[in-house]
């Protein structure tokens, strides 16, 4: 087997700007297989846009996001969809569909255009509505759920594309704490038992450190760190990117858990 064929993604010497203004700049670093990655920082440090050029919505200004050695912008969308499941952060779902088509819509790119779902498709559904706790929302229409019950139907759909790629922005921001580790759970499943690359850009860093491998630290448009949990999470990070004071306690099992500390100072 070639010593690169775990390399999923190939960023390199990336670069990007929106009318002028620099958004991100010098990033390089690469993804593999097996692996689930938290894109972690504050509000404004790229992460959206980052995530943007990894499922080529976004070309960069310069530079190049290879994933299995294509420039990811050029690959058509329909091969694109085969290999690379995307859930946005916010998407407008204004049309009277069901849950269930809704997710269904995850397995189009394998359907014959004027084809009908095989039952490998309609198990892939039923299996990612289940995962995700929306089998009793299944025959109502979409535009009647709530914001959380809307994200868990779009990771649904994204689990049963069951693509060997699945980037993700902000997929637990408008959940509860069951919900969130529903998905993160389903998440780390599906790395560990398939072996697919799952990137995601997560507000909440005790879910990072619980369920990801690696985090990629992002900061004014640069990757600040990158590594394994236990060596990027640490107090001192905290406080220089973050501006929160934290102490990092190491579990005797499981991953780094954060204790943020009080600062009256102003």
């Amino acid at each position: 087997m070639p010593e690169n064929s775990s390399i999923v993604y190939q960023v390199s010497d990336c670069y990007y700007q929106y009318r002028n203004h620099p958004c991100l700049s010098r990033l390089n670093f690469q993804l593999k297989k097996g692996k689930m990655y938290g894109l972690i920082g504050p509000n404004g440090s790229g992460k959206t846009t980052l995530i943007n050029l990894l499922n080529g919505s976004r070309q960069p200004t310069r530079g190049k996001v290879q994933l299995r050695g294509t420039v990811v912008h050029r690959l058509p969308k329909l091969d694109l969809a085969k290999v690379l499941s995307f859930v946005p952060q916010n998407v407008a779902l204004h049309f009277e569909y069901s849950v269930f088509e809704v997710v269904m819509m995850g397995r189009h790119p394998f359907i014959d255009r004027f084809g009908t779902p095989s039952q490998k498709d309609i198990d892939l559904v039923m299996e990612a509505i289940k995962t995700l706790d929306i089998y009793q929302l299944r025959n109502r229409m979409v535009t009647r759920l709530s914001g959380g019950e809307r994200q868990r139907v779009l990771v649904a759909r994204a689990l049963a594309q069951n693509t060997e790629v699945l980037v993700l922005d902000e997929p637990t921001a408008s959940l509860d704490v069951r919900h969130s580790i529903d998905i993160m759970q389903a998440l780390r499943e599906r790395v560990d038992h398939d072996s697919i690359t799952v990137v995601g850009a997560i507000h909440d860093l005790d879910l990072a450190a619980a369920y990801c491998d690696e985090l990629i630290v992002m900061e004014n448009g640069q990757i600040a760190a990158s590594g394994s949990v236990e060596d990027i999470l640490t107090s001192e990070l905290l406080q220089t990117v973050f501006r929160v004071h934290a102490d990092i306690v190491h579990q005797s099992l499981g991953n780094p858990h954060i204790q943020y500390r009080y600062n009256n100072e102003h």
